[in-house]
C-alpha cells in the first residue's frame, strides 16, 4: 500500500506491493533519509544480493556503492524480491538530481542503475524496473510532466527510453535536441557525473548528447562490446548505437525526456501486463487520494504556520 512520509523538505514515496505471484515489490524515496538504520541496511544487502549475482561476485564503486556516498539520502531505489523465499533478484537506482529549468529548482530523475540476477532476466521484470517508479512518482506529484535522463550503451535501453517516454532526444524518431535537451544535459554533465559512475576525464559531445570514454568513475565492471550488449527488438535502434558510439573506447548516450499523460498511457498499455493492472490501479488509487488529502490536513493542522494561507478564524 502507497502511504506518505515526511523527511527533511517534502514528502517522500514508499510503497510495498505484490507485483505478481512470483515477486513481490519495494520502492523507497531517499531511504537514507526515511529508514531507519536496520531497515537500511536491510535494502543495502538486498541491492548487494543483486551486484554480485550480475558480476560474478565483483563490486561497483560509484553511486550507491561508493565508500562515503550520500547517494542513499537523493535516490530512489526500486527492489524486486521473490515472493517464495523472499531472495533479492533485482533493483533499480534512480538518483535525484537537482537542475534549474526556468529560473526555477527541478528535479529530474535519473533512470540510473539497473541490475536482474541472470537467473530472472526472462522473468518479465522491464516494466516495474523502468517504468513503474516513474509512473508513480508521476502520480505522487499530482500528474504534472517529470523529466527525467538515462545514461547507456545498451541498444535495448536506448530504445526502452525512446518508445516509453516522450519528447526524448537522442534516438526518438522525430523528436529534434531543442535548448531544453542541451541545457539539461549540461547541467547533469556538469556536477552529476558520479551518479551515473563517469569520470573527470571522460569527454561529452553537446551536439550529439554522447558521453565518449565514459567507463572510468567506478563503473568499469559495466563496460560492454556491442556484441554483448542486449539489442532491441526493432533494429533501428542497434543501428544507432552501433553508429554512434564507440563501443571500444567506452561511449555512452545521454537521453533526455519526460515523462507526462501520454508517456502515462502508454506505459499502462504497453508495458504493464494485463494481470497486474487492477493492483496497480489500486496503488494508483490510493497514492492519488494521499497526494489531494496531505495537503488539505497540513492545511487544517493549527500548528503549521502558513501566513496568508491560513482560513481565517
Amino acid at each position: 500500500m502507497f502511504y506518505i512520509l515526511r523527511a527533511m523538505q517534502g514528502d517522500v514515496l514508499s510503497t510495498s506491493f505484490n507485483a505478481s505471484r512470483e515477486f513481490r515489490v519495494r520502492i523507497v524515496e531517499r531511504p537514507g533519509l526515511t529508514l531507519a538504520p536496520d531497515g537500511l541496511r536491510a535494502l543495502q544487502a538486498g541491492c548487494r544480493t543483486v551486484v554480485r549475482a550480475c558480476l560474478k561476485g565483483q563490486s561497483l564503486d560509484y553511486g550507491l556503492f561508493a565508500e562515503g556516498s550520500d547517494a542513499w539520502d537523493r535516490s530512489v531505489i526500486t527492489l524486486v524480491t521473490r515472493r517464495s523465499d523472499g531472495r533479492p533478484v533485482a533493483f533499480n537506482a534512480m538518483p535525484l538530481l537537482d537542475v534549474l529549468h526556468g529560473g526555477d529548482r527541478k528535479t529530474v530523475l535519473h533512470l540510473g542503475l539497473v541490475m536482474v540476477d541472470p537467473e530472472e532476466r526472462s522473468g518479465g521484470l522491464s516494466w516495474i524496473l523502468y517504468g513503474l517508479t516513474c509512473f508513480a512518482l508521476f502520480l505522487r506529484q499530482r500528474m504534472r510532466p517529470l523529466w527525467i535522463s538515462s545514461v547507456t550503451q545498451v541498444p535495448a535501453v536506448v530504445g526502452m527510453v525512446a518508445e516509453t517516454f516522450s519528447t526524448v532526444f537522442p534516438a526518438q524518431e522525430n523528436t529534434r535536441q531543442n535548448f531544453t535537451h542541451q541545457h539539461l544535459a549540461h547541467q547533469i554533465m556538469q556536477p552529476h557525473r558520479a551518479a551515473f559512475g563517469v569520470g573527470p576525464d571522460a569527454g561529452y559531445d553537446p551536439e550529439r548528447q554522447v558521453i565518449t570514454n565514459a567507463y572510468t568513475g567506478g563503473s568499469d565492471n559495466l563496460k560492454k562490446t556491442f556484441d554483448l550488449a542486449t539489442k532491441h527488438r526493432k533494429d533501428g535502434y542497434n543501428q544507432y548505437c552501433e553508429r554512434e558510439l564507440d563501443y571500444a573506447r567506452g561511449d555512452d548516450v545521454l537521453q533526455i525526456g519526460a515523462i507526462d499523460l501520454a508517456a502515462g498511457q502508454r506505459f499502462l498499455s504497453r508495458s504493464v501486463p494485463k494481470s497486474a493492472l487492477p493492483q496497480l490501479a489500486v496503488q494508483a488509487l490510493v497514492l492519488m487520494t494521499g497526494t489531494t488529502l496531505a495537503p488539505l490536513v497540513q492545511w487544517l493542522d493549527s500548528s503549521r504556520p502558513l501566513g496568508r494561507l491560513r482560513a481565517s478564524q
